[in-house]
């Protein structure tokens, strides 16, 4: 026997002589069985070290001169694409009006024709179907009193219809269907638009806006401001051959405030993020037989971030400039896997512009006031609340270590509490045999 070490009495260990262990069939088939429970609750805490759960977080919203990208598909069945024109203002007095990048116009069959795509083209200045390049060098087209617009393809002269349709809206005049103007009348303006008139039409695509409180807008006619107020040329609108009139009978698609979340992302939140509940309106319509009628939608955005796991906080933001020089559509994503975008909810409301009460809607004594623009009206609200979801592990590797040897340790207490009984048992029935 080896001599003892002054460690000898701190032993918790005690230990029996070879000769004072019994072995028993029981013995090792639970044994056995310990064994196999350990494996198999090891692995299951092994899965669980391996899972990453999404916990969300809110915080206050803290983000200053930011900007928002809006991504819509909305259908028209009833009004054609020539009449239709989308414009976004907001509080900080900026306004964009006739947005012209970003967004496609798709004209689509009438309704009775089954409502297929007809062309689809984008809103782009100046394309070259608009450039009159088969006129003189010297000639320069008349505004009509109205002052050249900007943006015009020769300084001092409105050489295209399009053109002369931005002067008056420039000097806030209606424009009607341009009888009597010259570069209309050489395009076939008015009869390009009739040929339209029982068409539909859906504007898809997006738009960056500032971050702050404002509205956007799907309304007839080219917009213009007249003082203070914002206004649309309605002539073409109302002054039409169709017998029913146009209408804003019209199918949301899609509308969603910031990038979407891919598909391997929303499948790790699961149930908490769906398509419906980060864009409610998505494939919702809105029917009505009025001409004199429009729509309001009023959202409330709410600031949403998805932190990838290992993301570093302290990793530097890119620059404000590099960031708005960014495509559109791609606002929002990061390289390092982090996504910034948006949920909303919604509530809507709409009206007669003639006035009246809402009777037919079963509400006698809601009176509805007279006057105002047809079309739909979109106006967001910004929260002052963040939600950040972000990826964690459900445990550190200490509490994976830790949960083994709980495991471990707790499965061979049990299986010695049943060895004991089981030996103690046999030895029991053995003596009474006896």
């Amino acid at each position: 026997m080896p001599p003892k070490s002054r460690f000898t009495r701190f032993d918790a260990f005690t230990k029996t002589v070879e000769d004072a262990r019994i072995r028993t069939t029981s013995g090792g088939i639970v044994t056995v069985a310990s064994l196999l429970i350990v494996l198999y609750l090891v692995w299951g805490e092994w899965l669980d070290y391996r899972r990453i759960e999404v916990h969300p977080e809110l915080v206050v919203d803290k983000s200053r001169g930011e900007k928002m990208e809006i991504h819509l598909n909305i259908s028209f069945p009833r009004i054609p694409c020539e009449l239709l024109t989308l414009d976004v203002m907001d509080v900080s007095g900026e306004q964009q009006m006739g947005i012209l990048h970003g967004v496609n116009l798709v004209r689509l069959a009438p309704v009775a024709e089954g409502g297929h795509v007809i062309d689809t083209r984008a809103l782009d200045l100046h394309s070259t179907d608009e450039i009159a390049s088969h006129l003189d060098p010297d000639y320069c087209g008349s505004c009509y009193s109205a002052g050249p617009p900007p943006n015009a393809v020769k300084e001092g002269c409105c050489q295209t219809c399009e053109e002369v349709r931005d002067a008056y809206a420039a000097a806030s005049w209606a424009f009607g269907r341009g009888d009597g103007v010259e570069q209309c009348e050489r395009e076939g303006y008015a009869e390009k638009l009739d040929s339209q008139r029982k068409e539909g039409c859906r504007i898809e695509g997006g738009i960056r806006v500032n971050k702050v409180v404002g509205n956007f807008h799907i309304a007839p006619g080219r917009s213009f401001t007249n003082g203070n107020m914002h206004v649309h040329d309605l002539n073409n609108f109302f002054e039409t051959p169709v017998e029913e009139g146009h209408t804003f009978t019209h199918h949301v698609h899609h509308l969603r405030f910031g990038p979407q979340l891919p598909d391997d992302v929303a499948k790790k939140l699961g149930s908490k993020w769906t398509n419906h509940h980060q864009n409610p309106l998505d494939e919702t319509s809105q029917d009505t037989d009025e001409v004199a009628y429009n729509f309001m939608y009023f959202v409330k955005v709410v600031s949403t971030a998805y932190l990838p796991l290992g993301w570093d906080h302290t990793n530097p933001p890119p620059e404000k400039s590099m960031k708005e020089l960014a495509d559109l559509g791609s606002y929002g994503q990061s390289e390092d896997g982090s996504v910034e975008t948006h949920q909303y909810s919604v509530t809507s409301h709409r009206r007669s512009l003639l006035g009246g009460d809402a009777s037919g809607e079963g509400h006698r004594e809601r009176l509805h006031s007279r006057g105002g623009i047809p079309g739909i009206f979109f106006s967001y609200d910004i929260s002052p609340m963040k939600v950040i979801n972000r990826e964690t592990r459900t445990k550190t590797l200490s509490g994976f270590l830790t949960g083994v040897c709980a495991i471990v340790g707790g499965t061979l207490t049990v299986a010695a509490a049943v060895d004991r009984a089981l030996y103690e048992g046999s030895r029991r029935v053995k003596l009474h045999s006896t």
